[in-house]
């Protein structure tokens, strides 16, 4: 067969029109573009696909939600915003037991700010201490918080634990008591608090910058011991310029009567002025920066303490102290 036109007409039962080309009209279905519309059950849009209306559960994003009663996010992963999650294998840890009320004894005495734990171990295995008017000299033993402790014959006292930084200035020396009645760093942080604090090391008469107190006897044997490298930061203003030469012989370490000491990082704190300088170090040493200099022939006119173990005097006036944030003591505690 042949058209009006000569040209072969396929042989086909489709319907044509007078051009040749198929013809709409024919029974099966089409969309409105002219393309068969698949012959299955599943409902389609205006363009021939899926509609999203289907029977099947679908999630925004038109997938098929799987049948399962596992409730999906907008990613169909199990476990995100539904009640039901995907099993796994977890380690189930015990509860701890209810809180009885007691406390270790070695605890009690570090918390009273004495000293560490292992030396309250130390402590009551040497039968030094008494509760209640009895010997204790038993490790791991546990007393009620209301309990008598007693070390050398002096009653401790179970407070709370607290942690100040004083930003100290010069002419106040770091003691407990003073014979001759000078001033101390205690009467600038009296009224702090009810509980007793003590300072952390030590910064001599002529020296400012921060003070750490604390009646945590634990924390405060750690942060003075030398193997706990805790980082200390001094601005030291020098009689004289200091050449670079020194500068190196200070970073690769200086020979003092009570052995050898070396700057973690020395640098000029002004370009423009070498008598200024930053110094870091470690040691807890008793005046060990002034001695550090005074060994090469300089002498320090002005010293000022400006970091301690990550703690720094950022809206701290000279003179002033605050109580540590959480973040501070438990970054102090991992130290």
């Amino acid at each position: 067969r042949r058209d009006e036109r000569g040209r072969f007409v396929k042989n086909d039962d489709r319907r044509r029109d007078d051009r040749g080309r198929f013809d709409k009209s024919d029974d099966r279905r089409r969309d409105e573009r002219g393309r068969f519309v698949k012959n299955d059950d599943r409902r389609r849009d205006d363009r021939g696909r899926f509609d999203k209306s289907d029977d099947r559960r679908r999630d925004e994003r038109g997938r098929f939600v799987k049948n399962d009663d596992r409730r999906r996010d907008d990613g169909s992963k199990y476990g995100r915003g539904g009640d039901r999650r995907k099993s796994v294998n977890k380690i189930v840890k015990p509860k701890k037991e209810e809180d009885d009320g007691m406390i270790r004894l070695n605890k009690y005495i570090a918390d009273a700010g004495i000293c560490s734990r292992r030396d309250a171990d130390t402590l009551i295995t040497a039968g030094s201490v008494m509760v209640n008017g009895v010997v204790v000299d038993k490790l791991g033993s546990k007393i009620n918080k209301t309990d008598k402790v007693q070390v050398g014959g002096e009653t401790l006292r179970n407070e709370k634990l607290k942690y100040l930084l004083l930003n100290k200035p010069k002419g106040y020396i770091t003691t407990m008591d003073d014979p001759q009645k000078r001033n101390t760093v205690l009467q600038l942080v009296e009224g702090a608090c009810k509980e007793r604090v003590y300072p952390v090391g030590r910064l001599d008469r002529n020296t400012s910058g921060l003070l750490l107190f604390t009646n945590d006897g634990e924390m405060a044997n750690k942060l003075m011991h030398p193997k706990s490298k805790v980082p200390k930061v001094y601005h030291a203003v020098l009689d004289k310029p200091l050449t670079r030469n020194d500068m190196a012989a200070i970073a690769a370490g200086i020979e003092l009567e009570d052995g050898l000491i070396a700057a973690d990082e020395i640098a000029y704190s002004n370009p423009n002025d070498k008598t200024e300088v930053g110094i870091e170090i470690h040691s807890g040493k008793n005046q060990v920066v002034r001695r550090i200099f005074a060994s090469l022939g300089y002498e320090v006119v002005k010293l000022d303490r400006t970091f301690l173990a990550g703690l720094t005097k950022k809206d701290l006036p000279r003179g002033r102290w605050r109580f540590l944030t959480e973040k501070e003591i438990n970054f102090l505690k991992m130290i």
